[in-house]
């Protein structure tokens, strides 16, 4: 899907080459491939990466992976950086994302590239040719019913984007429902084959905020991503907190809002309707209360 800034300027994602598509296209597009994909999203072999990325074997990752993406390190903090997923997870400067503190606005929990959609009692939402509903997402038919008529925030993170992630308005939580599941790459090559965010292993919270009634976040891991750290279990929480971060790879979260909380920016709106996934930063006004 193209991409659109709040700008209204569009990206094309031929103009930035990802190496990493070309090995997806052979897992995915491949009978060997496939056999391969199998041991990959294995949670076991998910975990190993994952020491290997928290170790400093892994340190030598890092500068090839700065130079390739343009990375401006003067907007993050970089002491201590011992190892791969230490730089992964960098925490960006407060001024680099100015957190929306109005009441009335709905923010951007992430840096992302945001799709909307209205979630009706049959509603099966086709993302990237990936077929899955609510009761899919979250394995709870009564809360699932919850949010019947309202808003379905598809946030989708690129290995580039910042991948920490904030409370979007202030509320309390219960504890995080963690549902395991085999991890699969959020690359739109993905879902030539696999539904891929039945597939996920991810983790959701139920919200009580203040602004714009309960809401659903459910962060969803990628291939090789083992591990969504969300910092809290039940507790109170503001407006801009942050809330977690992920682990290496690429992620999603997905934001379910109640009929008649919301009313999303009609660019965002816009942008889906006509096919484009419309980029979004940390903190910034998506909506408003309605």
């Amino acid at each position: 899907m193209p991409l659109i800034d709040r700008n209204g300027r569009m990206y094309n994602k031929n103009e930035k080459p990802f190496s990493q598509d070309k090995i997806l296209e052979f897992l995915y597009d491949t009978v060997f491939g496939r056999c391969i994909l199998k041991v990959l999203t294995m949670p076991m072999l998910s975990e190993i990466v994952g020491k290997f990325m928290d170790s400093e074997l892994s340190k030598p990752l890092i500068k090839p992976f700065i130079r390739k993406n343009n990375i401006n390190l003067s907007e993050y903090y970089t002491d201590n950086i011992k190892s791969y997923n230490d730089f992964f997870t960098r925490k960006i400067r407060p001024e680099m994302r100015k957190i929306d503190k109005n009441p009335e606005s709905l923010i951007s929990p992430c840096d992302s590239k945001l799709s909307v959609y209205n979630i009706n009692p049959d509603s099966v939402f086709r993302i990237k040719g990936s077929d899955y509903s609510i009761y899919d997402m979250i394995k709870n038919p009564e809360l699932a019913k919850k949010f019947e008529g309202g808003i379905c925030l598809i946030f989708r993170l690129e290995v580039t984007d910042y991948h920490r992630y904030c409370y979007f308005d202030s509320g309390r939580k219960s504890n995080n429902v963690h549902i395991r599941g085999v991890l699969h790459t959020v690359n739109p090559i993905a879902f030539r084959r696999y539904n891929v965010y039945k597939q996920n292993s991810r983790e959701y919270t139920l919200l009580h905020t203040e602004n714009f009634g309960d809401a659903v976040q459910i962060e969803v891991g990628a291939m090789m991503v083992g591990k969504i750290q969300n910092h809290h279990g039940k507790c109170r929480f503001s407006r801009g907190q942050e809330k977690g971060m992920f682990l290496f790879g690429g992620s999603t979260i997905v934001l379910l809002l109640q009929k008649d909380k919301a009313l999303i920016d009609d660019d965002i709106v816009r942008n889906t309707k006509n096919g484009f996934e419309t980029i979004v930063k940390y903190g910034e006004k998506i909506g408003l209360k309605k």
